[in-house]
């Protein structure tokens, strides 16, 4: 492997920008990471797809990311290289009668918030259930983003990914096997455009419906403190949460990393985490939860630079 060379042939060829050995700490919401060896901002999908082709040339490892909402990066960092979505990707239409457009039709670099209160401001309904979940649209869409009732894959009509080796594809929603945190679209696919099916309603029912995902969110999850959202899946059945707190973990520690006291399935930085901290909790977690309720809980984050 070699990123070094991989940096300087494609520094000052793309629209977007190329970093070597950024920390990803920079990069995530739970300010936690080592560096990886090249984040390079795709601004555009012939920069997209020159960076795939040259890293795939340099046999790199790589990833994409949103906003890293939902990841855990090693302390050691990532070998490899890390792209995200820049400027192409962060254009968005709302509906237009006038034109025949009857979807909510956007790039998967754009922050999931700024349409959520887009659609808000003009009347739309539909992503209301979506409040404060962090990230990019392109996120939320592979993770399936969404609450215990809503979920944003059954918003999608249309949707688009670029195919290392092959380009563009669209993608058939209704052929997606989407579950509870599950879209089914393929590792590696990259998810570029989605059209969301949205439609006007009463201004103040949506903002009604808005303000009370907003206060449940404020309620029952650790908004200001680093945290990278929810640790675990919900085992079928169970909440995580209660299952975590029942075993009296709240607050237990592992280095600068700690177990939520506003939500049990949340792990907060509290300041100098390490990612090693973060792990040894998580184990620690898994262990006391399935020895009380014989059940073995799965992470929900990502984890990247780990072998």
């Amino acid at each position: 492997m070699s990123a070094f060379d991989a940096y300087c042939e494609l520094e000052g060829s793309l629209s977007g920008t190329i970093r070597y050995n950024e920390p990803m700490s920079r990069h995530t919401s739970f300010r936690i990471g080592g560096p990886a060896r090249l984040l390079i901002e795709c601004a555009t999908l012939a920069d997209l797809s020159c960076v795939l082709e040259t890293i795939t040339r340099h046999t790199l490892p790589w990833i994409i990311i949103g906003k890293g909402s939902n990841l855990l990066v090693a302390d050691r960092g990532f070998p490899g290289a890390v792209l995200t979505l820049g400027r192409e990707f962060k254009n968005y239409h709302l509906p237009d009668a006038a034109s025949g457009q009857q979807q909510l039709v956007s790039g998967a670099g754009v922050v999931l918030a700024t349409l959520v209160q887009d659609a808000f401001k003009n009347g739309y309904q539909g992503l209301e259930f979506a409040v404060g979940i962090p990230g990019t649209l392109g996120g939320a869409l592979f993770m399936n983003a969404g609450s215990a009732s809503d979920w944003i894959g059954s918003l999608v009509e249309t949707l688009t990914v670029l195919r290392p080796g092959v380009g563009l594809l669209p993608l058939h929603p209704s052929d997606l096997p989407w579950a509870y945190r599950h879209s089914g679209i393929v590792r590696g696919d990259i998810i570029v455009e989605a059209g969301l099916r949205i439609e006007q309603g009463h201004l103040g029912q949506i903002r009604a419906k808005m303000e009370a995902a907003a206060k449940r969110r404020k309620k029952t999850q650790p908004l200001t403190t680093p945290n990278a959202g929810s640790i675990f899946r919900n085992p079928p059945g169970a909440s995580a949460g209660r299952l975590i707190e029942s075993c009296g973990l709240k607050g237990y520690r592992q280095g600068g990393a700690a177990v939520s006291e506003v939500h049990a399935n949340f792990i907060i930085n509290n300041g100098g985490a390490t990612a090693s901290d973060v792990v040894a909790l998580i184990m620690y977690i898994q262990k006391r939860v399935e020895e009380e309720h014989g059940i073995e809980l799965q992470p929900e984050i990502r984890f990247v630079g780990f072998e």
